[in-house]
């Protein structure tokens, strides 16, 4: 019985341990981490051909937001492509494994409606900053909305299907992960809808979206600089002098 009392103890132990070794740390762009720096990264979500069915029926276009660029193919209401591309805020990484636990990003894009007689009443919806996730598989953002939507701050608002290419930081380089198969939740398709203004025929053309799009994320790494032998050799005489001076005080 003592010995299992003791087995019981040790193994609560190193739970403990393993749990308190499993840190994260959120390092900002131009941050570092340990031996690493990240300098840049950009995440990319190209619209399903689902959604800009949606989009081209309802009429809606499309156009950045912030500090991301919008990419579109065709004119408004006959787009063949859409999609943004949003500058990396930070990544939030493992410490021990090296693994991204979730992506910030600046900017996004805005879409606009037009009143059409049985598509829209007419609204607009700025998807910006997303959150993108990776651990729970899901994507927050912020929004903009008209129709008395107003202000969202971090809402849920894609789950993610699929998470593909190299999803931890290893060392210095460019490394790409693959996010596909967002779909969107209760709240975030009745958040679409009503900023939008969407009725009948356009409410319809969303609510059989299954796939919103595939957000590809790029994230570059580079070693931290290694200071100069000059320096050393000047921190070096930096602290020698500064022992001449307080062995001088002692005296």
């Amino acid at each position: 019985m003592k010995f299992a009392l003791k087995s019981l103890v040790a193994a609560a132990a190193l739970v403990a341990a393993g749990a308190a070794s499993a840190t994260s740390v959120t390092v900002p762009v131009g941050g570092s981490l340990g031996a690493l720096t990240l300098t840049s990264g950009t995440g990319t979500l190209a619209f399903s051909s689902e959604l800009i069915d949606a989009l081209n029926t309802g009429g809606v276009s499309v156009a950045p937001y912030g500090a991301a660029t919008a990419a579109t193919t065709g004119t408004v209401g006959a787009y063949t492509s859409a999609g943004a591309t949003a500058p990396f805020t930070s990544v939030t990484v493992d410490t021990t494994t090296g693994a991204v636990q979730s992506v910030l990003t600046s900017g996004g894009a805005t879409q606009t409606a037009v009143a059409k007689s049985s598509i829209s009443t007419g609204g607009s919806l700025t998807v910006y900053n997303l959150d993108v996730d990776l651990v729970n598989k899901k994507v927050y953002a912020d929004i903009i909305g008209g129709n008395g939507i107003g202000s969202l701050s971090h809402y849920y608002l894609w789950d993610i299907t699929s998470v593909t290419g190299t999803t931890s930081i290893t060392g210095a380089g460019s490394f790409t992960t693959t996010i596909s198969g967002l779909t969107i939740t209760d709240g975030g398709l009745t958040t679409f809808t009503k900023a939008l203004g969407l009725i009948k025929l356009g409410a319809a053309a969303l609510s059989v979206v299954s796939d919103f799009g595939t957000i590809t994320s790029v994230t570059n790494v580079s070693a931290a600089a290694v200071p100069e032998p000059s320096t050393y050799a000047l921190m070096g005489l930096g602290l020698v002098g500064m022992g001449l001076v307080a062995r001088r005080r002692a005296k």
